[in-house]
């Protein structure tokens, strides 16, 4: 997955930019499992992952992730039980994968600001709401899955969801408090106001067809949030000085 540095201007160059493909996606997760999953040869890994990971999203959209067996995943990925366990050696490893890699998605996108916007905090502010929502749009399946099934995560995914929550809080609150010390937002509780923005970038992929029948697009709504932010927080323009 290769993030660029340029700032984003649309879904589809977002997309271009950021290799967020299915493939991709299960690669990163057979790097992370390598030592476990016994299938050596990174094509076919790669392949098999796709399949279970797809199965899975839409399983669990249908019936909910504990409510999914895993001879149910065998039958509709049309993979064996033993092949299954060729990745896995249960449930709960499974969803830690699959949790584990929206985690590190969010980590490797939004950590990683163009360099440009190091001294621009009201840029940086925009580029991570936008690179948010559109990660979260390209990603749609996986974070609905993460946001639906997380108060059945065990402890291990509940701590792994929370730290990732609240390392994107802390990505908008850095920006926030930048701003602040330099004049540029009124902002009279950074954390509070990080906390209230996170709400709002979550309810584009988990009420996503509502703003759909709406006709609201990616851009639009990423646009439409800014502007509140941007309003919320007393975003000052400066203005240069005339003779």
């Amino acid at each position: 997955m290769t993030v660029g540095t340029e700032r984003m201007d649309g879904l589809h160059a977002f997309q271009a930019r950021v290799d967020l493909s299915m493939e991709a996606l299960c690669a990163r997760i057979l790097e992370r499992h390598a030592a476990t999953i016994r299938v050596k040869k990174p094509a076919v890994a790669i392949a098999n992952l796709a399949r279970i990971v797809e199965t899975t999203l839409t399983l669990a959209n249908r019936k909910g992730f504990h409510s999914m067996s895993l001879r149910d995943l065998a039958e509709q990925s049309g993979l064996s039980m033993g092949a299954l366990y060729a990745y896995f050696d249960g449930k709960e490893t499974l969803l830690m994968m699959i949790l584990g890699q929206v985690v590190g998605a969010v980590e490797e996108v939004l950590g990683r600001p163009p360099a440009e916007l190091a001294e621009d905090p009201a840029g940086r502010l925009r580029w991570l709401l936008e690179t948010h929502l559109f990660l979260t749009e390209t990603m749609h399946p996986w974070f609905v899955f993460a946001y639906m099934e997380a108060k059945a995560f065990p402890k291990e995914g509940r701590d792994l969801a929370v730290t990732s929550e609240m390392m994107t809080e802390g990505m908008i609150a850095d920006a926030l408090a930048d701003g602040v010390a330099r004049g540029l937002f009124s902002v009279p509780d950074v954390a509070m106001t990080a906390a209230l923005i996170k709400p709002m970038l979550q309810d584009w992929y988990v009420k996503r067809a509502k703003h759909r029948r709406r006709g609201v697009t990616p851009e639009l709504y990423a646009r439409s949030v800014i502007a509140f932010v941007e309003a919320a927080v007393g975003l000052r323009v400066a203005y240069p000085a005339t003779t």
